[in-house]
């Protein structure tokens, strides 16, 4: 069985492990005012980030309507697939799910499976590329379905911002608690496991990373941690630092820099650690 996998671009997964591992990524749509771009195509993201700043409205960002997953499944078909998994960013945050699942229930000629991975960024990357190798191996689409399944059960997200602004514009945060956030400089943080959103806090951005690394450190042995930064190389490259020396021996499976459906509410300068609990840390899914 030739099983293909399918992901959406705000996976944040970079272009090398995309291509090693034969994913098919649907770019989501970036939109400023009128105008509409195909992100990672028609738009870089250090071109989203330059933009952000000054952009009013903010920007926006939509999935491609259900003939772009249609003509993609059919393609991979059409290329010899006899399953095919799509993952995709938390319904939550996007309706990329939703798009995906109406597209999927049109095809008939072989089993079409849409997963919300209830993540973010590279926590939907992490599940994309463990599905992918284990299609390389030639697994069943149900067996590769119930492993990405278990594996999101054991994976957290947990970024620091560097200001409520872009919250704020985004309407995720009242203007009473902007202005005293402001007025005390909190850096705010989220924290994203099964598909549920949580906020926190820090008062200042060295304090921020701090808290972060405390809070992955709260989950148990990890087995993995990944790397991501919006437009912030330098807290990036801080981030790694502290992450190598909290956890000696857990290894950064890799970096990405986080897609524009995010980014417009995080704002740049924020950077995010995704944690694997290790398999005998807890129960699953806690």
């Amino acid at each position: 069985m030739t099983v293909r996998i399918v992901t959406d671009s705000a996976c944040d997964l970079p272009a090398e492990v995309i291509a090693e591992n034969g994913i098919t990524v649907v770019p989501l749509y970036v939109n400023f005012g009128s105008e509409s771009y195909l992100d990672g195509v028609e738009m870089s993201r250090g071109e989203f980030y330059a933009r952000l700043p000054s952009a009013l409205p903010p920007p926006a960002t939509s999935a491609p309507g259900t003939a772009t997953f249609t003509g993609i499944y059919r393609r991979l078909i059409d290329e010899g697939a006899s399953g095919i998994l799509s993952i995709h960013i938390g319904s939550a945050l996007s309706n990329v799910c939703n798009v995906a699942r109406m597209a999927a229930a049109s095809i008939g000629e072989v089993p079409v499976r849409v997963l919300d991975s209830g993540q973010i960024t590279l926590g939907t990357g992490l599940l994309a590329a463990q599905a992918a190798v284990l299609a390389a191996s030639g697994a069943a689409l149900d067996s590769i379905v119930a492993s990405v399944e278990t594996l999101a059960k054991r994976m957290h997200s947990i970024a620091a911002l560097d200001t409520l602004e872009y919250l704020r514009r985004g309407g995720r945060v009242s203007l009473l608690k902007f202005s005293v956030g402001t007025l005390l400089q909190i850096k705010p943080m989220l924290k994203m496991h099964a598909g549920k959103i949580v906020t926190d806090r820090a008062r200042t951005s060295g304090g921020a990373i701090r808290k972060l690394l405390d809070l992955a450190a709260r989950l148990g042995p990890l087995e993995s941690i990944a790397l991501v930064h919006a437009s912030a190389l330098d807290r990036l490259e801080q981030l790694r630092r502290e992450v190598e020396a909290r956890f000696p021996g857990v290894p950064i499976r890799m970096v990405g820099e986080v897609a524009p459906v995010v980014g417009a509410h995080v704002g740049p300068r924020s950077v995010g650690v995704i944690c694997v609990k290790a398999p005998a840390a807890g129960l699953e899914g806690s």
